[in-house]
């Protein structure tokens, strides 16, 4: 396949996204990241729970769903969707469970003859064997989520990629109005990826969704990052130096003009929005 015909397959636990951080997340824009290179989506799978004894009840509920499904569908996805079960315990107390994992890996499998990309939206670490078993089949695996992600699931990936990080796929909370992803004025997010003791670091963040994610040095004219400095004084509290540089640590901050580099870009206003994987226990964190 050439990089212009190469299959694509985007599969959404959309239930893990939306309790991990991804509550708002804008599938037109994760569509374009997973098919950026100018891949052609051969599967748009998005996986949904929907309460059915709630949405008879309330039908703010059952309308607000309605039209939620019915939006991600005009964006081309095949929306699946999976009604909660009602059950009692010992006790006698009521409870629900839905579980579109099964659904979602079964389809993966099925459906990956025709795939060169399979994308998987989870932080789910049971979905660790579905990307060896998809792997096996020749297809390259990537996985985005937000919080609580299986750093199993994370390491299996071939590529991860954290959704905070994505321009537009999960809007920042601030920056000036009308002003684009990366530009001077705008509110990102990325990663610290050099720390000087002396007391200053840089920030990278991606500016564009970009086939070329592995060229993370911002200096190559190719690459779809930039980097903003920042002083020790600039970081959010319960951040300290000796926990950068950080892969794991996401931080969403302004982009402004330097005061050190003319031309440069400075990172201000610094909040920590994740630090995947800081606490480790036997060897995994989150994916629930």
């Amino acid at each position: 396949m050439t990089a212009s015909l190469l299959g694509v397959g985007l599969y959404v636990d959309a239930a893990n996204i939306q309790i991990n951080g991804g509550f708002g997340m804008q599938y037109d824009i994760l569509r374009r990241f997973a098919c950026r290179g100018q891949a052609e989506p051969m599967r748009l799978n998005a996986y949904m729970i929907f309460d059915a004894e709630r949405a008879a009840r309330e039908r703010q509920y059952a309308n607000g769903t309605s039209n939620f499904f019915a939006s991600v569908r005009e964006y081309g996805f095949k929306v699946n969707v999976k009604n909660y079960r009602w059950y009692r315990d010992d006790e006698g107390n009521a409870y629900a469970k839905a579980n579109a994992d099964l659904d979602m890996a079964v389809d993966a499998l099925l459906q990956s003859r025709n795939l060169g990309r399979v994308v998987l939206a989870t932080g789910d670490g049971d979905f660790v064997q579905v990307v060896r078993a998809l792997q096996n089949q020749g297809c390259r695996v990537e996985v985005l989520a937000f919080d609580n992600v299986s750093q199993a699931l994370r390491r299996e990936a071939d590529v991860f990629v954290s959704g905070y990080t994505v321009p537009d796929l999960l809007p920042p909370r601030g920056g000036e109005a009308g002003v684009a992803w990366g530009q001077p004025g705008s509110r990102v997010r990325g990663i610290c990826y050099h720390y000087n003791p002396d007391g200053f670091g840089f920030m990278r963040f991606l500016t564009t969704i970009s086939d070329q994610l592995w060229i993370t040095d911002t200096r190559d004219p190719q690459s779809p990052y930039a980097s903003a400095f920042f002083r020790d004084s600039d970081l959010p509290g319960g951040v300290r130096p000796g926990d950068l540089p950080s892969h794991n640590r996401i931080f969403e901050f302004d982009v402004v003009a330097s005061t050190v580099k003319e031309g440069g870009l400075q990172a201000s206003g610094i909040r920590q929005v994740s630090a995947q994987g800081t606490r480790l226990e036997n060897g995994d964190e989150g994916g629930a």
